[in-house]
């Protein structure tokens, strides 16, 4: 089926003089949605008008990703910068009412810095896949290293075929859509200043203080390392809700997408009833 018409971008000046651009759809309690890794808010192409039925959804293209025009490395695509970015989305949004927020992949640590960062903000947390490593763990070399070197040296989709194969399965790009394919390029360049934050952690003081309902989202196929970022949260978060979508890898909002907008929305409607 094709997806609606995209609604209109907006762009917000930030404090900083550099501007955040994002898309609303909908009317009601409002979702946030943050992508992950090479994605802009065109990753939300089945969430936005499926979510909009009940909520204003609002998805932003993280700073430095498209239509930024700005080039890679840049200093302010670091996770607690765009954490910062979304606080004053929301500030200029919704003058400090909560939100839902929603995370995916690199997206989920954006979310887990928002949520420390305004807590007050923070309506209900669902991460989809989460990637982080905690404070308590070693370094490790970004697995993505050897696509940074194709890159650099010109290769941009056999780059892009490695990063997304790793996080999705073999043989996950050459099955891609156009749609897909062309976000991926737009923000190829965006793994230039990715890597140099690369191994920022997750502190766990803060994941155990949060203080709005979690939800923990997987995909039933996704690479086994997002499943033990969700058992460790679930250690720190007791109270931590979990599913899993089925049908679906990493990229479970597009493969599954009915399930998957299913499990946000109910999920929002339990954390809305709670607090009635």
């Amino acid at each position: 089926m094709p997806p609606a018409a995209e609604p209109p971008r907006h762009a917000l000046a930030l404090p900083d003089g550099g501007r955040l651009n994002y898309v609303l759809a909908g009317a009601g309690t409002p979702v946030l949605l943050i992508h992950g890794s090479l994605c802009d808010y065109r990753y939300w192409r089945w969430q936005l008008p499926a979510l909009a039925d009940s909520h204003q959804v609002i998805a932003p293209s993280l700073r430095g990703c498209w239509p930024d025009a700005g080039g890679h490395p840049q200093a302010t695509y670091r996770i607690a910068g765009h954490a910062r970015d979304l606080v004053h989305l929301a500030h200029a949004l919704h003058a400090g009412r909560p939100l839902h927020v929603v995370g995916h992949s690199r997206g989920a640590q954006v979310a887990m810095a928002f949520a420390a960062q305004a807590p007050g903000l923070c309506r209900s947390l669902t991460l989809a896949d989460p990637a982080f490593r905690f404070d308590d763990e070693p370094e490790t070399p970004p697995f993505y290293a050897d696509a940074i070197d194709q890159l650099q040296a010109g290769d941009v989709d056999g780059a892009l075929e490695r990063f997304i194969d790793t996080v999705n399965g073999e043989d996950t790009w050459r099955k891609m859509v156009n749609w897909f394919k062309e976000m991926v390029r737009d923000n190829a360049a965006t793994l230039l200043s990715q890597i140099l934050e690369a191994n920022t952690p997750v502190r766990r003081d803060e994941a155990a203080a949060l203080a709005c309902p979690l939800l923990l989202v997987g995909g039933a196929n996704s690479p086994a390392k997002y499943g033990t970022r969700q058992d460790r949260l679930q250690q720190l978060v007791p109270g931590a809700q979990r599913t899993r979508i089925a049908l679906a890898a990493h990229g479970m909002n597009l493969a599954n997408p009915r399930a998957f907008n299913r499990a946000v929305l109910e999920f929002a409607a339990r954390t809305d009833g709670a607090s009635a």
